[in-house]
Protein backbone atom coordinates (compact mmCIF):
# COMPACT_ATOMS: atom_id res chain seq x y z
CA UNK A 1 0.00 0.00 0.00
CA UNK A 2 2.82 2.05 1.07
CA UNK A 3 4.16 1.99 -2.78
CA UNK A 4 0.92 2.42 -4.30
CA UNK A 5 0.20 5.50 -2.33
CA UNK A 6 3.74 7.07 -3.03
CA UNK A 7 2.68 6.62 -6.90
CA UNK A 8 -0.30 8.01 -6.34
CA UNK A 9 1.56 11.04 -4.63
CA UNK A 10 3.75 11.31 -7.27
CA UNK A 11 1.03 11.17 -10.48
CA UNK A 12 -0.99 13.78 -8.90
CA UNK A 13 1.86 16.28 -7.98
CA UNK A 14 2.62 16.28 -11.00
CA UNK A 15 -1.27 17.13 -11.97
CA UNK A 16 -1.43 19.43 -9.04
CA UNK A 17 0.93 21.54 -10.36
CA UNK A 18 -0.68 22.87 -12.93
CA UNK A 19 -2.79 25.91 -11.02
CA UNK A 20 0.76 27.50 -9.98
CA UNK A 21 1.87 27.14 -12.97
CA UNK A 22 -1.98 29.26 -14.59
CA UNK A 23 -0.45 32.67 -13.66
CA UNK A 24 2.65 32.54 -14.80
CA UNK A 25 1.23 30.68 -18.07
CA UNK A 26 -1.40 33.76 -18.17
CA UNK A 27 1.17 36.20 -18.53
CA UNK A 28 3.76 34.65 -20.29
CA UNK A 29 0.68 33.86 -22.94
CA UNK A 30 -1.43 36.84 -22.42
CA UNK A 31 -4.06 34.61 -21.79
CA UNK A 32 -7.94 35.08 -20.72
CA UNK A 33 -9.46 33.29 -17.81
CA UNK A 34 -11.09 30.95 -20.31
CA UNK A 35 -7.82 30.32 -21.88
CA UNK A 36 -6.25 29.54 -18.85
CA UNK A 37 -9.22 26.86 -17.37
CA UNK A 38 -9.31 24.89 -20.80
CA UNK A 39 -5.45 24.54 -20.25
CA UNK A 40 -7.08 22.65 -17.03
CA UNK A 41 -9.90 20.82 -18.95
CA UNK A 42 -7.07 19.53 -20.94
CA UNK A 43 -5.42 18.12 -17.83
CA UNK A 44 -8.91 16.36 -16.78
CA UNK A 45 -10.15 15.57 -20.29
CA UNK A 46 -6.93 13.68 -20.87
CA UNK A 47 -6.76 12.39 -17.56
CA UNK A 48 -10.65 10.97 -17.08
CA UNK A 49 -11.90 10.03 -20.40
CA UNK A 50 -9.62 7.55 -20.81
CA UNK A 51 -9.33 6.34 -17.31
CA UNK A 52 -12.22 3.99 -17.90
CA UNK A 53 -10.66 2.07 -21.08
CA UNK A 54 -7.17 1.50 -18.93
CA UNK A 55 -9.40 -0.23 -16.16
CA UNK A 56 -11.07 -2.31 -19.22
CA UNK A 57 -7.56 -3.38 -19.88
CA UNK A 58 -6.42 -3.88 -16.52
CA UNK A 59 -9.40 -5.80 -15.98
CA UNK A 60 -9.18 -8.04 -18.87
CA UNK A 61 -5.14 -8.74 -19.01
CA UNK A 62 -3.70 -6.98 -16.17
CA UNK A 63 -1.48 -4.20 -16.52
CA UNK A 64 1.13 -3.70 -13.27
CA UNK A 65 3.73 -2.09 -16.50
CA UNK A 66 1.14 1.34 -16.11
CA UNK A 67 2.15 1.76 -12.73
CA UNK A 68 5.88 2.78 -13.20
CA UNK A 69 5.15 4.06 -16.68
CA UNK A 70 2.37 6.42 -16.07
CA UNK A 71 3.86 7.91 -12.82
CA UNK A 72 7.04 8.79 -14.89
CA UNK A 73 4.98 10.10 -17.92
CA UNK A 74 2.69 12.29 -15.64
CA UNK A 75 5.93 14.15 -14.56
CA UNK A 76 7.70 14.13 -18.18
CA UNK A 77 4.31 15.82 -19.27
CA UNK A 78 3.68 18.50 -16.84
CA UNK A 79 7.23 19.60 -16.63
CA UNK A 80 7.59 20.21 -20.12
CA UNK A 81 4.48 22.75 -20.08
CA UNK A 82 7.00 24.95 -17.63
CA UNK A 83 9.09 25.82 -20.68
CA UNK A 84 6.42 25.44 -24.16
CA UNK A 85 7.18 28.11 -26.30
CA UNK A 86 3.57 28.93 -27.10
CA UNK A 87 -0.02 27.71 -25.88
CA UNK A 88 -0.73 25.30 -28.07
CA UNK A 89 2.12 23.14 -26.32
CA UNK A 90 1.58 23.61 -23.52
CA UNK A 91 -1.81 22.45 -24.44
CA UNK A 92 0.06 19.48 -25.97
CA UNK A 93 2.25 18.50 -22.63
CA UNK A 94 -0.49 18.80 -20.38
CA UNK A 95 -2.55 16.32 -22.62
CA UNK A 96 0.58 13.91 -22.32
CA UNK A 97 1.02 14.69 -18.65
CA UNK A 98 -2.95 13.77 -18.53
CA UNK A 99 -2.60 10.39 -20.42
CA UNK A 100 0.42 9.40 -17.63
CA UNK A 101 -2.48 10.48 -15.07
CA UNK A 102 -5.25 8.11 -16.62
CA UNK A 103 -2.51 4.95 -17.32
CA UNK A 104 -2.20 5.16 -13.41
CA UNK A 105 -5.17 5.73 -11.46
CA UNK A 106 -7.11 2.36 -12.39
CA UNK A 107 -4.23 -0.07 -11.60
CA UNK A 108 -3.34 1.33 -8.58
CA UNK A 109 -6.57 1.54 -6.81
CA UNK A 110 -7.29 -1.94 -8.04
CA UNK A 111 -3.92 -3.31 -6.36
CA UNK A 112 -5.16 -1.17 -3.55
CA UNK A 113 -8.05 -2.64 -3.25
CA UNK A 114 -6.72 -6.31 -3.08
CA UNK A 115 -4.33 -5.71 -0.43
CA UNK A 116 -6.69 -2.95 1.78
CA UNK A 117 -8.23 -6.15 3.59
CA UNK A 118 -11.42 -5.94 5.63
CA UNK A 119 -11.71 -2.73 6.25
CA UNK A 120 -11.47 -1.46 2.48
CA UNK A 121 -13.09 2.49 3.59
CA UNK A 122 -9.76 2.79 5.63
CA UNK A 123 -6.85 0.91 2.91
CA UNK A 124 -8.78 2.94 -0.03
CA UNK A 125 -8.47 6.20 2.43
CA UNK A 126 -4.69 5.70 2.42
CA UNK A 127 -4.28 4.69 -1.19
CA UNK A 128 -6.17 8.32 -2.23
CA UNK A 129 -4.28 10.48 0.60
CA UNK A 130 -1.42 9.86 -1.72
CA UNK A 131 -3.24 11.58 -4.41
CA UNK A 132 -4.18 13.98 -1.83
CA UNK A 133 -0.54 14.97 -0.57
CA UNK A 134 0.44 14.65 -4.11
CA UNK A 135 -2.27 17.32 -5.14
CA UNK A 136 -1.17 19.23 -2.30
CA UNK A 137 2.46 19.49 -2.64
CA UNK A 138 2.47 20.10 -6.77
CA UNK A 139 1.74 23.66 -6.41
CA UNK A 140 3.91 24.41 -3.66
CA UNK A 141 7.00 22.67 -5.27
CA UNK A 142 5.86 24.38 -8.86
CA UNK A 143 6.18 27.35 -6.35
CA UNK A 144 9.52 27.26 -5.47
CA UNK A 145 10.70 25.54 -8.39
CA UNK A 146 9.46 28.46 -10.51
CA UNK A 147 10.54 31.37 -7.64
CA UNK A 148 14.48 29.94 -7.38
CA UNK A 149 14.90 29.38 -11.31
CA UNK A 150 12.40 30.93 -13.14
CA UNK A 151 9.74 28.94 -15.64
CA UNK A 152 13.19 26.60 -16.12
CA UNK A 153 12.51 25.35 -12.47
CA UNK A 154 9.19 23.97 -13.33
CA UNK A 155 11.66 21.08 -15.34
CA UNK A 156 12.13 19.12 -11.76
CA UNK A 157 9.13 18.79 -11.63
CA UNK A 158 9.99 15.51 -13.56
CA UNK A 159 11.95 14.69 -10.68
CA UNK A 160 9.49 12.78 -8.27
CA UNK A 161 7.99 10.68 -10.96
CA UNK A 162 11.14 9.51 -12.53
CA UNK A 163 12.21 8.56 -9.38
CA UNK A 164 9.25 7.18 -7.61
CA UNK A 165 8.63 4.97 -11.42
CA UNK A 166 11.90 3.62 -10.85
CA UNK A 167 11.20 2.12 -7.48
CA UNK A 168 7.87 0.85 -8.78
CA UNK A 169 9.80 -1.03 -11.43
CA UNK A 170 11.56 -2.35 -8.76
CA UNK A 171 8.92 -3.38 -6.34
CA UNK A 172 6.56 -4.38 -9.73
CA UNK A 173 6.87 -9.05 -8.87
CA UNK A 174 6.20 -8.46 -5.30
CA UNK A 175 2.93 -6.45 -6.18
CA UNK A 176 1.97 -9.34 -8.82
CA UNK A 177 1.70 -11.64 -5.63
CA UNK A 178 -1.52 -10.22 -4.55
CA UNK A 179 -3.18 -10.37 -7.65
CA UNK A 180 -5.88 -12.82 -7.61
CA UNK A 181 -5.60 -15.91 -10.17
CA UNK A 182 -8.10 -15.98 -13.02
CA UNK A 183 -10.65 -18.68 -11.04
CA UNK A 184 -11.08 -16.20 -8.33
CA UNK A 185 -11.72 -13.36 -10.50
CA UNK A 186 -14.34 -15.79 -12.36
CA UNK A 187 -15.94 -16.90 -8.85
CA UNK A 188 -16.63 -13.49 -7.84
CA UNK A 189 -18.45 -13.06 -11.30
CA UNK A 190 -20.43 -15.65 -11.32
CA UNK A 191 -21.62 -14.64 -7.57
CA UNK A 192 -21.88 -10.74 -7.94
CA UNK A 193 -24.35 -8.46 -9.64
CA UNK A 194 -23.56 -5.33 -10.45
CA UNK A 195 -25.41 -2.59 -9.15
CA UNK A 196 -25.79 -0.40 -12.19
CA UNK A 197 -28.54 2.63 -11.09
CA UNK A 198 -25.93 3.27 -7.92
CA UNK A 199 -23.01 3.70 -10.05
CA UNK A 200 -24.73 5.57 -12.50
CA UNK A 201 -26.19 8.14 -9.20
CA UNK A 202 -22.79 7.91 -7.98
CA UNK A 203 -21.07 9.46 -10.92
CA UNK A 204 -23.04 11.97 -11.01
CA UNK A 205 -22.57 12.97 -7.24
CA UNK A 206 -18.49 12.60 -7.68
CA UNK A 207 -19.26 14.72 -11.22
CA UNK A 208 -20.94 17.09 -8.88
CA UNK A 209 -18.69 16.86 -6.03
CA UNK A 210 -15.51 17.99 -8.58
CA UNK A 211 -17.23 21.28 -9.35
CA UNK A 212 -16.10 22.35 -6.09
CA UNK A 213 -12.92 20.35 -6.45
CA UNK A 214 -11.70 21.69 -9.67
CA UNK A 215 -13.23 25.21 -9.41
CA UNK A 216 -11.35 26.06 -6.23
CA UNK A 217 -8.25 24.21 -7.57
CA UNK A 218 -8.42 26.22 -10.92
CA UNK A 219 -9.22 29.52 -9.11
CA UNK A 220 -8.25 30.12 -5.62
CA UNK A 221 -4.65 31.42 -6.95
CA UNK A 222 -6.06 33.35 -9.59
CA UNK A 223 -8.68 35.36 -7.31
CA UNK A 224 -6.43 35.43 -4.26
CA UNK A 225 -3.88 37.61 -6.96
CA UNK A 226 -7.20 39.32 -8.30
CA UNK A 227 -7.59 40.45 -4.51
CA UNK A 228 -3.92 41.82 -4.43
CA UNK A 229 -1.62 39.29 -3.23
CA UNK A 230 1.01 37.31 -4.29
CA UNK A 231 1.00 34.50 -6.70
CA UNK A 232 2.50 32.51 -3.89
CA UNK A 233 0.54 33.30 -1.79
CA UNK A 234 -2.49 32.16 -3.54
CA UNK A 235 -0.54 29.09 -3.91
CA UNK A 236 0.06 28.47 -0.02
CA UNK A 237 -3.67 28.70 0.36
CA UNK A 238 -4.76 26.36 -2.30
CA UNK A 239 -1.88 24.16 -0.30
CA UNK A 240 -3.99 24.57 2.55
CA UNK A 241 -6.78 23.98 0.87
CA UNK A 242 -5.47 20.57 -0.24
CA UNK A 243 -3.36 19.58 2.19
CA UNK A 244 -6.86 19.55 4.54
CA UNK A 245 -8.18 17.44 2.08
CA UNK A 246 -5.67 14.87 2.43
CA UNK A 247 -6.27 15.04 6.36
CA UNK A 248 -10.40 14.91 5.72
CA UNK A 249 -9.58 11.54 3.23
CA UNK A 250 -7.37 9.58 5.84
CA UNK A 251 -10.49 10.88 8.65
CA UNK A 252 -13.32 9.76 5.99
CA UNK A 253 -12.49 6.11 5.44
CA UNK A 254 -12.85 4.88 8.97
CA UNK A 255 -15.76 7.35 9.35
CA UNK A 256 -16.95 5.22 6.60
CA UNK A 257 -16.06 1.87 8.10
CA UNK A 258 -17.71 2.95 11.26
CA UNK A 259 -20.68 4.41 10.42
CA UNK A 260 -21.58 3.84 6.32
CA UNK A 261 -20.65 5.35 3.47
CA UNK A 262 -23.84 7.32 2.41
CA UNK A 263 -24.12 9.10 5.74
CA UNK A 264 -20.39 9.85 5.66
CA UNK A 265 -20.74 10.91 2.11
CA UNK A 266 -23.89 12.93 2.53
CA UNK A 267 -22.87 15.12 5.35
CA UNK A 268 -19.52 16.37 3.86
CA UNK A 269 -22.02 17.89 0.95
CA UNK A 270 -24.02 19.47 4.13
CA UNK A 271 -20.91 21.16 5.33
CA UNK A 272 -19.08 22.00 2.09
CA UNK A 273 -21.31 25.00 0.09
CA UNK A 274 -21.80 27.26 3.36
CA UNK A 275 -17.56 26.98 3.71
CA UNK A 276 -17.14 28.10 0.73
CA UNK A 277 -19.34 31.17 0.54
CA UNK A 278 -17.48 32.28 3.65
CA UNK A 279 -14.26 31.98 1.57
CA UNK A 280 -15.58 34.18 -1.24
CA UNK A 281 -18.21 36.53 0.38
CA UNK A 282 -16.13 37.62 3.69
CA UNK A 283 -12.62 36.71 3.06
CA UNK A 284 -10.17 37.32 5.30
CA UNK A 285 -8.80 35.49 7.82
CA UNK A 286 -12.27 33.56 8.62
CA UNK A 287 -12.45 32.88 4.67
CA UNK A 288 -8.93 31.34 4.99
CA UNK A 289 -9.65 29.15 7.52
CA UNK A 290 -13.53 28.04 5.65
CA UNK A 291 -11.63 27.45 2.39
CA UNK A 292 -8.99 25.16 4.37
CA UNK A 293 -11.96 23.26 5.99
CA UNK A 294 -13.84 22.89 2.39
CA UNK A 295 -10.85 21.37 1.51
CA UNK A 296 -11.37 18.47 4.32
CA UNK A 297 -15.27 18.40 3.24
CA UNK A 298 -15.13 18.53 -0.79
CA UNK A 299 -12.19 16.23 -1.03
CA UNK A 300 -12.33 13.70 2.02
CA UNK A 301 -14.82 11.40 0.88
CA UNK A 302 -12.65 10.79 -2.11
CA UNK A 303 -11.77 7.30 -1.31
CA UNK A 304 -15.19 6.63 0.06
CA UNK A 305 -16.87 7.06 -3.25
CA UNK A 306 -14.16 5.02 -4.55
CA UNK A 307 -14.82 2.05 -2.45
CA UNK A 308 -18.45 2.45 -3.37
CA UNK A 309 -17.82 2.15 -7.03
CA UNK A 310 -15.98 -0.94 -6.61
CA UNK A 311 -18.63 -1.75 -4.45
CA UNK A 312 -21.26 -1.47 -6.80
CA UNK A 313 -19.46 -2.96 -9.98
CA UNK A 314 -17.30 -5.59 -7.55
CA UNK A 315 -16.53 -8.18 -10.78
CA UNK A 316 -15.08 -4.93 -12.93
CA UNK A 317 -12.66 -3.22 -10.07
CA UNK A 318 -10.60 -1.74 -12.56
CA UNK A 319 -13.24 -0.17 -14.42
CA UNK A 320 -15.53 0.70 -11.92
CA UNK A 321 -11.97 2.52 -10.25
CA UNK A 322 -11.52 4.45 -13.82
CA UNK A 323 -15.18 5.69 -13.83
CA UNK A 324 -15.16 6.89 -10.53
CA UNK A 325 -11.81 8.95 -10.48
CA UNK A 326 -12.51 9.51 -14.27
CA UNK A 327 -14.92 9.91 -16.21
CA UNK A 328 -17.40 11.69 -13.90
CA UNK A 329 -14.32 13.70 -12.63
CA UNK A 330 -13.63 14.85 -15.90
CA UNK A 331 -17.51 16.83 -15.52
CA UNK A 332 -15.20 18.94 -13.28
CA UNK A 333 -12.90 20.01 -15.77
CA UNK A 334 -15.61 21.10 -17.89
CA UNK A 335 -17.19 22.81 -15.27
CA UNK A 336 -13.74 24.80 -15.04
CA UNK A 337 -14.25 26.13 -18.36
CA UNK A 338 -17.99 27.01 -17.59
CA UNK A 339 -16.85 28.82 -14.48
CA UNK A 340 -14.10 30.46 -16.27
CA UNK A 341 -16.73 31.63 -19.05
CA UNK A 342 -18.79 33.18 -16.15
CA UNK A 343 -15.68 34.96 -14.63
CA UNK A 344 -14.87 36.28 -17.71
CA UNK A 345 -18.79 37.80 -19.42
CA UNK A 346 -19.23 39.01 -15.11
CA UNK A 347 -16.21 38.48 -12.83
CA UNK A 348 -13.92 35.93 -10.58
CA UNK A 349 -16.42 35.79 -7.55
CA UNK A 350 -19.30 34.99 -9.63
CA UNK A 351 -17.80 32.09 -10.81
CA UNK A 352 -16.55 30.94 -6.96
CA UNK A 353 -19.89 31.53 -5.71
CA UNK A 354 -21.00 29.13 -8.31
CA UNK A 355 -18.63 26.42 -7.27
CA UNK A 356 -20.83 26.11 -4.16
CA UNK A 357 -23.95 24.90 -5.99
CA UNK A 358 -22.10 21.60 -7.04
CA UNK A 359 -22.07 19.68 -3.58
CA UNK A 360 -25.47 21.12 -2.83
CA UNK A 361 -26.62 19.40 -6.35
CA UNK A 362 -24.60 16.54 -4.93
CA UNK A 363 -26.59 16.51 -1.41
CA UNK A 364 -29.39 15.95 -3.38
CA UNK A 365 -28.65 13.19 -5.64
CA UNK A 366 -26.51 11.06 -2.51
CA UNK A 367 -30.17 10.83 -1.06
CA UNK A 368 -31.14 8.74 -3.80
CA UNK A 369 -28.14 5.84 -3.51
CA UNK A 370 -29.40 2.83 -2.65
CA UNK A 371 -26.85 1.00 -0.20
CA UNK A 372 -23.55 -0.38 -1.17
CA UNK A 373 -23.35 -3.26 0.85
CA UNK A 374 -19.74 -4.51 1.12
CA UNK A 375 -19.83 -7.46 -0.74
CA UNK A 376 -17.68 -11.23 -1.15
CA UNK A 377 -14.42 -10.18 -3.18
CA UNK A 378 -11.26 -11.38 -4.13
CA UNK A 379 -8.96 -12.73 -1.57
CA UNK A 380 -5.40 -13.16 -3.01
CA UNK A 381 -3.32 -14.94 -0.89
CA UNK A 382 -0.54 -13.07 0.98
CA UNK A 383 2.24 -11.91 -0.39
CA UNK A 384 5.87 -12.24 0.63
CA UNK A 385 8.93 -10.61 0.31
Amino acid sequence: MAALSSGHLATDLAQGSLPALLPYLVDKFDLSYTMAAALVLAATISSSLIQPAFGVWSDARGALWLLPAGVALAGVGMAATSVAPAYWVALACVLVAGVGVAAYHPEGSKFASYVSGSRRASGMSFFSVGGNVGFALGPLLAAAFISAFGLRGGLLLAVPGLVVGAALLVVRPYLAEFAPSGEQRAAVASREEAEGRGLALLLVVVGLRSVAHMGLFTFIPLWEKSEGHSANYGTFVLGGFLIAGAVGTLCGGPLADRFGRRPVLRWSFVVAPPLILVYVLLGGPLGIVAVILAGATVIGTFGVSLVMSQEYLPARVGMASGLSIGLAIGLGGVAAVTLGAVADAVDLKAALVCTALGPALALVVSMFLPPAPVRSRVEPAPATL
